[in-house]
């Protein structure tokens, strides 16, 4: 089939790169000027440049929505469009222009996680697997009939960057998978359930600020989440900002109030967590690692080196 790809940074990449190595024929690239939100340099292999190596031709623009783009599109004639990790929305238009509509990749398991940085939230919310959906564009947000979908499991030690190197893994077969399957003539797919649909904002500094009322096994997934390459979880100490690079949660419980620099457990240095942390009942989080704010990386032994006192989420 001919195909037209829209998309961006690393997944974008990977589905060009899919595209290419298959029997399908690229016919035209669009994707996104490079841009300086911290989000969008992570991962930021460029979809353009693989474009060019390969001598299909490239479109830059932020939003798809002008008549000169639209003539393009024409005349590229497209039996399909391929989208993964395009970050505005694609008007009717464009994509039901070609033959067979457009096919869009999401790295969520689809209801669930429709929007931004999935990856990231299901961590934080203990899911117990995470994957990649190809599915049927509509005029609702990562709401249209699933044609190919994988899922892995997420382990107990998991970060989001062990999750994205498992899941960027799966663009290549669900991808090409899905095509082979509308080339083949299958028009009836599977429809999402929408009542179990949930959708996410884009994550910013401030979804990375450390909440002490949160549990420790929360606060633990917090920290799992925003490994590096990401922008760290946070918190204060002494009116400072410190990031919490490695954390633990303790075997112990600990009863007082959240965010009390309390005990040593381990290599780490326990801080009561919880909004019941008065019972005595939570576990706490032990942090084991921290960064300071003049970029010093340090066992969190070495940093709290008395316990008492408090972080707290602003200074």
């Amino acid at each position: 089939m001919r195909v037209v790809m829209f998309g961006y940074q690393t997944w974008g990449h990977r589905t060009l790169q899919a595209l290419l190595d298959s029997e399908h024929d690229v016919v035209l690239v669009v994707t996104h000027p490079k841009s300086e939100h911290v989000y969008e340099k992570i991962w930021s292999d460029s979809v353009a440049d693989l474009a060019e190596e390969h001598g299909v031709p490239v479109l830059l623009r932020n939003r798809p929505d002008d008549d000169e783009l639209f003539a393009r599109l024409k005349e590229a004639d497209p039996d399909i469009i391929v989208a993964n990790n395009w970050r505005t929305w694609l008007p009717p238009r464009v994509f039901d222009l070609p033959r067979h509509g457009t096919l869009n990749v999401h790295d969520s398991l689809l209801p669930k996680y429709a929007g931004f940085s999935p990856l990231i939230w299901a961590l934080i919310n203990g899911e117990s697997e995470v994957g990649v959906t190809a599915h049927m564009m509509n005029d609702e947000l990562d709401a249209g009939d699933i044609v190919r979908q994988e899922a892995v499991p997420v382990g107990p030690k998991d970060t989001a960057t062990d999750l994205f190197h498992r899941t960027v893994d799966l663009i290549a077969p669900v991808t090409v998978g899905a095509l082979d399957l509308i080339a083949a003539g299958q028009r009836e797919f599977v429809r999402q359930d929408r009542s179990q649909a949930s959708f996410f904002h884009k994550r910013s500094v401030e979804d990375s600020r450390i909440d002490w009322t949160w549990s420790a096994e929360e606060l633990d997934r917090l920290v799992r989440a925003q490994s590096e390459p990401y922008p760290s979880a946070f918190t204060f100490h002494r009116g400072r900002r410190i990031e919490v690079l490695a954390a633990f949660v303790s075997q112990g419980r600990y009863g007082g109030t959240p965010g009390r620099v309390f005990y040593r457990e381990g290599d780490g240095v326990v801080i009561v967590a919880g909004a019941d942390a008065r019972t005595g009942r939570n576990h706490g989080l032990a942090i084991s690692r921290v960064r300071t704010e003049d970029g010093r990386e340090l066992p969190a032994a070495d940093y709290f080196t008395t316990m008492g006192g408090y972080l707290t989420a602003r200074p």
